[in-house]
């Protein structure tokens, strides 16, 4: 059954530790936080094994509402950072382009993908996509969002409402998928979430369903190293379907929980509405931020951005925090399109909505070792245009500072909107997006900056793709959001996926996935050689292992029959610093060498570290033990070094004429169909490819006949105060294990006696239902698991 389960308990949310007030408002610091149990978990299995959910479209094609807070969008602000000039050309090159998922009857798209180890994962309303990252092929899909949650019940499995994130764990090697469930037919609503099992988007999840009691729209999920981190703008269903906005909600995820396919519980903190679409830190590069840093959230505020800090404490929730907003003053702006529609397109009179009441997806966090930054972008007027407004935050920990900011949009008349911002390892900065204007369709471009580039300024822009037609049909839904990640292999390639229209129409949006790279992105020098390589003999294999390399992407490992050289490769691209080399000749000595690979070049060679395989027998047995049971003998003993198997060996003189009785993979046998009263010895060796070991200790065991209990003794008849009973009571067996005791009658001294009652081990029994003056014989027996025993002795009584 598919229900909900909320903790009920509310650990002082609300609770004031500090009051302040800025710009005329009262802020609160939040302490604790509402915890919420998971709704159902399970294990999936793998993507290719699971039915594949229908896209269900209603038939005709739907736009999915935006919801708005109620605001006034401000008018009338000079844009004091706006950047209308063209820098150089931007200085990246090209790795990757291919189509991704297309229109399936909604829209918007709300385009957003990431990229894995060797996979890219694009998910849009409503279906998602696997693809191979190196050649751009279909791996698997598209699919119905929900096919993920097939087989899981309740709404994630029936319902399929969007807002979708794909997110890649770098840390973990893991995909993190969610979106939304039961919107149509809530409260209560439901995130959906998905980790999978391994670094393969094909493979089997963890799947979960957390609820709320308002809708959570327009969800962000961002990965951090204590919590999977979520944003959502929370609307509250009122009588008659329509929504009031609540506030903002901020929530944390346990991670740990969710990697081992644990129940999870989610904890949230409740902003008022105030405060609109905040979005949580999304961690970037190999180098997590300092140890206990809490998660950050900002939101766009009047000419400045607002920052918190949620700390989540998964053992003490009351002691979960959610301090803030830190106000960061920004150059004055107005809102894209004031917040609404206004974007021109090519061929039409049918403008675009502009998003331009929110930061756009993602906040990207990166720690330099140096420095700590988070890059997030909105769209904001240009003069007569839209253009993208981007910041570079520094110290978010301590004091945060917008570093630098711009508003990139060149004078060329065209509207820039719906981007999506990231910072590569060396600090780098991309920024992609949409562009459109009056005698242009929409397209997809992408620009960027080097750190020695002036404060505030990106690189000429360049061209990702060009659409060849415009939305039409008073379409006016686009976006919601588009996605740059950080290839997590490099730390350098960016990956960006958007959405285009290929001919002018309604609801025939297509996307686009393209990736690439700054060339003054990763090391400047190869490697250092590693150290401490050591070789490790076994059965035609040796095992190696080597410390890290720093600055090392992957690594070669070679290999000779002489000491010293020439060495041949064996294996390249090596991610971990271990391997074993397998299919050698026991007897043959070999001899190896590691070396470090990165973007730079190779390093020199290791140290050498030879070793020789050999057949090495397996250990002896040991802890043999025998137990006798009726024509039976039941053996155990401890596991040997080595052993794939063993041999179990009998005989009926001790210590010779072994004969083997059995091979099993396990350690225990029972030896059955033996006789009893004859005694037996046992040895037991073990076994694997190299041969048979030595015989373990002897044990001996004599099967025997069950023993039936001892009768049961001092048994007494009295006659009963009723009429027609007589009560009995006796001694039980003195034999163990018994279970029963049976009651036999007689009306003649001596028997025959007829059986009149069965008890559990008690030593009472009254029989009632006698002849009135008529005497009766008892006798009663014992009952275990070895038989039953002979009468007890005999009692009489004559019934009332």
């Amino acid at each position: 059954m598919f229900r909900k389960s909320v903790l009920s308990v509310v650990l002082g949310i609300f609770v004031a530790s500090c009051l302040m007030v800025l710009q005329g408002r009262v802020l609160l610091a939040q302490n604790g936080a509402t915890v919420v149990n998971d709704v159902n978990h399970d294990q999936s299995a793998p993507l290719g094994e699971m039915s594949a959910s229908a896209v269900q479209d209603g038939g005709e094609p739907r736009m999915i509402p935006l919801r708005h807070r109620m605001h006034k969008a401000r008018q009338g602000q000079i844009d004091p950072v706006v950047q209308s000039s063209a820098g150089p050309l931007v200085s990246a090159t090209p790795a990757s382009a291919f189509g991704g998922v297309g229109a399936n009857g909604s829209a918007p798209p709300d385009s957003n993908g990431a990229v894995g180890a060797t996979q890219y994962v694009e998910w849009v309303n409503s279906e998602f996509a696997v693809y191979d990252k190196a050649t751009g092929a279909l791996v698997y899909g598209p699919v119905a969002g929900n096919t993920l949650w097939s087989g899981f019940g309740g709404p994630c499995q029936d319902t399929n409402d969007g807002d979708p994130i794909a997110q890649y764990d770098k840390a973990a090697n893991r995909w993190v998928m969610t979106q939304l469930g039961n919107v149509s037919f809530g409260p209560p609503f439901y995130s959906c979430v998905a980790v999978s099992t391994t670094s393969d988007a094909t493979g089997s999840y963890y799947r979960y369903a957390f609820s709320f009691n308002d809708l959570n729209d327009y969800t962000k999920l961002s990965v951090w190293p204590d919590g999977y981190y979520l944003s959502a703008n929370m609307f509250h269903k009122l009588t008659g379907g329509s929504f009031s906005f609540a506030g903002p909600q901020a929530c944390a995820l346990n991670r740990a929980a969710m990697l081992a396919g644990r129940t999870a519980t989610m904890q949230c903190v409740q902003l008022t509405n105030f405060y609109y679409s905040l979005l949580p830190s999304d961690l970037d590069g190999s180098t997590p931020p300092p140890a206990g840093s809490p998660n950050y959230y900002v939101s766009l505020d009047s000419n400045s951005l607002n920052l918190w800090k949620f700390h989540v404490d998964w053992t003490t929730p009351g002691n979960s925090t959610l301090t803030g907003p830190t106000n960061m003053p920004v150059a004055a702006f107005n809102e894209g399109c004031n917040g609404g529609v206004c974007i021109p397109q090519g061929g039409t009179t049918q403008q675009l909505d502009s998003l331009g009441d929110r930061l756009m997806y993602r906040l990207a966090y990166r720690n330099l070792g140096s420095r700590e930054s988070l890059v997030v972008n909105h769209s904001v007027t240009a003069g007569s245009v839209v253009g993208l407004r981007w910041y570079e935050i520094r110290s978010p920990g301590g004091t945060p500072t917008v570093y630098q900011q711009g508003t990139f949009a060149p004078s060329d008349g065209n509207y820039r909107w719906m981007g999506s911002i990231a910072m590569d390892q060396s600090g780098d900065v991309a920024l992609g997006y949409n562009v459109s204007g009056s005698n242009m369709h929409p397209a997809i471009r992408y620009t960027g900056r080097v750190p020695s580039d002036p404060l505030g300024a990106m690189e000429a822009e360049s061209n990702i793709l060009q659409g060849a037609g415009s939305q039409t049909g008073g379409l006016t839904r686009w976006g919601d959001y588009s996605s740059m990640s950080i290839d997590p292999v490099d730390d350098c390639t960016f990956w960006y996926v958007n959405q285009y229209i290929p001919s002018s129409g309604a609801f025939n949006w297509a996307t686009h996935i393209y990736s690439f790279k700054f060339a003054s992105c990763g090391p400047t020098a190869a490697p250092a050689a590693p150290t401490g390589l050591v070789a490790t003999p076994g059965n035609a294999q040796v095992s190696l292992s080597w410390n890290s390399s720093s600055g090392a992407a992957t690594y070669n490992v070679l290999r000779s029959t002489t000491s010293g050289g020439p060495y041949s490769m064996i294996a390249t691209d090596v991610a971990s610093t271990s391997l074993t080399n397998t299919g050698l000749s026991n007897g043959t000595a070999y001899y190896y060498v590691v070396q470090a690979v990165n973007s730079a070049g190779t390093s020199s060679n290791s140290n050498q570290a030879g070793a020789t395989p050999v057949c090495s027998l397996p250990g002896v047995p040991a802890g043999l033990s025998a137990t006798p049971g009726n024509a039976l003998v039941s053996l155990s003993w401890a596991a040997a070094s080595g052993a794939t198997s063993y041999n179990v060996k009998r005989s009926t003189t001790s210590g010779s004429g072994y004969a083997t009785i059995a091979n099993v993979t396990s350690t225990s046998y029972t030896n059955i169909g033996l006789t009893n009263g004859t005694t037996y010895y046992y040895v037991v060796s073990a076994a694997c490819s190299c041969g048979e070991g030595a015989n373990s200790s002897q044990v001996t065991a004599k099967p025997q006949a069950p023993t039936a209990p001892a009768a049961p003794t001092a048994l007494q008849a009295s006659q009963a105060t009723s009429a027609k009973r007589i009560n009995l009571r006796w001694t039980q067996s003195t034999s163990s294990g018994v279970s029963q005791n049976k009651v036999y009658r007689s009306t003649t001294s001596g028997g025959t006696y007829a059986l009149v009652g069965t008890v559990s081990a008690t030593t009472s029994y009254s029989d009632g239902y006698l002849n009135s003056g008529q005497t009766y014989y008892y006798v009663v027996t014992a009952v275990s698991g070895s038989g039953t025993s002979a009468y007890s002795n005999q009692a009489s009584a004559r019934a009332k």
